[in-house]
């Protein structure tokens, strides 16, 4: 068996009283440097992600009101998730909202609406489902998603966040007609709704749309 020479082991015993030499300590120094400078950055970018996400969170509570929290409360509290579909939905329908109808699309669907309203005191039943058929047309116009309900009232309530709980509102008075429970009054109501949604998706109210009021 071979043996280390007894001036090699001195040699480093010697050394490890001594300490560290200049350029060891040097190294050792750059090194630290580095870990604190990494360390740094990473608190940093963690504090920038979090006052990002609680702006973030700050914005989409502002735009979207009751939709927010009613979506956090359908996802069982998953925040992260419902405010990336909402983040979704808002910059999908942006783009709709600044695709407007044309003049004859618009001279169009008011007339159909005054027809429609006209409807509403012989057959209010047949006047609500008119009303939301004619919506549904504005909407496939402006080339919003009409396939689905839910889709449909995610949109709206995406593009006019202000007036989410009255879209709700008519759609759940819609089902409940279609169910063939809905009284008088309920149709009533919802076709004051659906005036509404008419106002706001054919580009807000003027005399022309006034006069078929």
């Amino acid at each position: 068996m071979c043996f280390p020479r007894f001036s090699v082991l001195a040699g480093n015993l010697q050394r490890l009283i001594k300490g560290p030499s200049f350029w060891e300590k040097k190294h050792m120094q750059t090194w630290q440097i580095v870990a604190i400078a990494i360390a740094v950055i990473a608190i940093l970018a963690a504090i920038g992600w979090l006052v990002y996400t609680r702006k973030r969170s700050e914005r989409l509570r502002d735009h979207f009101g009751t939709e927010y929290d009613r979506r956090v409360g359908e996802l069982e509290g998953d925040r992260r998730r419902a405010e990336t579909e909402l983040t979704e939905r808002e910059a999908r329908v942006q783009e709709l909202k600044h695709q407007p109808l044309s003049s004859s699309e618009r001279a169009r669907f008011i007339e159909e609406w005054r027809i429609c309203q006209a409807k509403f005191v012989d057959d209010p039943a047949g006047a609500v489902d008119d009303a939301d058929q004619l919506l549904s047309d504005i909407m496939r116009t402006r080339g919003y998603r009409i396939e689905d309900r839910s889709d449909r009232l995610a949109d709206l309530c995406a593009a006019y966040p202000e007036r989410a709980s009255d879209f709700r509102q008519t759609n759940e008075l819609f089902i409940k007609h279609r169910s063939g429970n809905a009284s008088t009054e309920e149709l009533r109501k919802a076709f004051v709704h659906f005036r509404s949604l008419f106002d706001e998706m054919l580009g807000g109210q003027d005399e022309e749309l006034k006069r078929a009021s």
